[in-house]
């Protein structure tokens, strides 16, 4: 290892001989890892967003057989009746209005919310950025916005934007760790059944956010909700907050797990480019490396320094696309949306370090069989052929 570090120099050299060949393997390599990395973030965002926790405690209560925002439709009456359910702890009605009900990458949703639903229950779960809870309730047209909605479409407290038909003022702009509440502006519930010209008006909302007394017990309150309104006019369908979620965004789903052949093409890509560049090297240094074996250099550390070349330019690639990736997709604040749901691409620093570190290995993996075949090559068959 001590001989490594002192020769370290010397790997450094012998790499940058061919800058050229160097820049376009490294090139090869950042556009693979920003692939990469994009593929890691959506599939992270998929997962935060659809899989079950055991500590999860919400249902959404929908209408039975409908899927968008825009044909949901319950009576706001139903709260008591849901509430009167054993298991529930609290029901709340939403009204929900979105730009978009397909599969997008820049849907504006609305949540319309009882004011003291809103205050009790919802905003003790989220951070305030800016802004006040007070001007909210005071303003007929205020919303509350989530950060990333807010960072996407640049706002700020005292503006107005509108979107789907429905103007608003930016009362607050709010935090949180739940990616549903980050990409959503809450205004106030009659405000939104009144102003909005799709999916009825007031005493109408989309659905219902049950919070349960035991985790233990959502399933068994779901069936008991979808048993109470059975035979109603508006009978409903009632599922964990996650698998809603999973089901109304099942095509970005999908998407995410055809990016993970994506993904695994870019690691067959960073290996075969990475193999190429140190088999071609090797090719110009055959005499080199038989001069180094005269003086006394061992096959291991033959292989060593040239698999020290390999995740070298996996590093140098692996650097530049991952950061790339990051900074777009952080800065870019990109969110799919379906149905009124969001899936965030997830662009923790987190990734992009996997991404690098993936870079890295796959760097020095791809060149340790070329490595092997200089460093084990016959000395005189090595100074005849160069």
């Amino acid at each position: 290892m001590t001989k490594l570090y002192a020769l370290f120099p010397f790997v450094i050299r012998q790499l940058t001989r061919r800058p050229a060949r160097l820049a376009l393997t490294a090139l090869g390599v950042a556009v693979a890892s920003f692939l990469l990395v994009a593929v890691e973030a959506m599939d992270r965002g998929v997962r935060d967003a659809t899989e079950a926790d055991a500590r999860d405690t919400k249902l959404i209560v929908y209408r039975a057989n409908r899927f968008c925002p825009f044909t949901s439709q319950l009576p706001q009456h139903y709260a008591a009746r849901i509430e009167a359910i054993p298991g529930v702890a609290s029901a709340i009605p939403i009204k929900i209005v979105v730009n978009n009900c397909r599969a997008s990458l820049d849907v504006i949703t609305y949540r319309g919310v009882p004011d003291e639903a809103f205050a009790t229950r919802l905003m003790p779960t989220m951070r305030l950025r800016a802004g006040s809870l007070d001007e909210w309730t005071r303003r007929g047209d205020g919303a509350m916005v989530g950060a990333t909605l807010a960072e996407r479409r640049d706002l700020s407290v005292g503006d107005r934007f509108t979107a789907a038909g429905v103007a608003v003022f930016v009362a607050g702009i709010v935090e949180s760790d739940a990616p549903q509440d980050r990409n959503v502006a809450y205004v106030h519930l009659p405000f939104l059944q009144e102003t909005a010209n799709r999916g009825g008006t007031g005493g109408i909302v989309t659905q219902f956010t049950v919070e349960v007394d035991d985790p233990k017990q959502l399933d068994a309150v779901a069936a008991a909700i979808d048993e109470e309104f059975a035979r109603d006019a508006a009978p409903t369908s009632t599922k964990a907050e996650k698998a809603f979620v999973a089901r109304a965004a099942a095509d970005i789903v999908q998407v995410a797990r055809f990016a993970r052949w994506l993904g695994l093409a870019a690691l067959i890509a960073v290996f075969a480019l990475v193999t190429n560049a140190i088999a071609l090297a090797l090719q110009d240094r055959s005499r080199e490396i038989a001069i180094l074996q005269t003086l006394g250099f061992r096959p291991s550390l033959v292989t060593a320094l040239v698999v020290t070349e390999g995740a070298l330019i996996g590093l140098l690639g692996g650097c530049v696309g991952g950061l790339l990736a990051w900074a777009a997709l952080r800065y870019g604040r990109f969110t799919m949306a379906t149905e009124g749901v969001n899936v965030e691409i997830a662009a923790g620093f987190v990734v992009a370090l996997a991404g690098i570190g993936w870079a890295t290995g796959i760097g020095a993996v791809a060149s340790v069989v070329p490595a092997l075949k200089a460093a084990l090559r016959p000395i005189v068959s090595s100074l005849r052929s160069a």
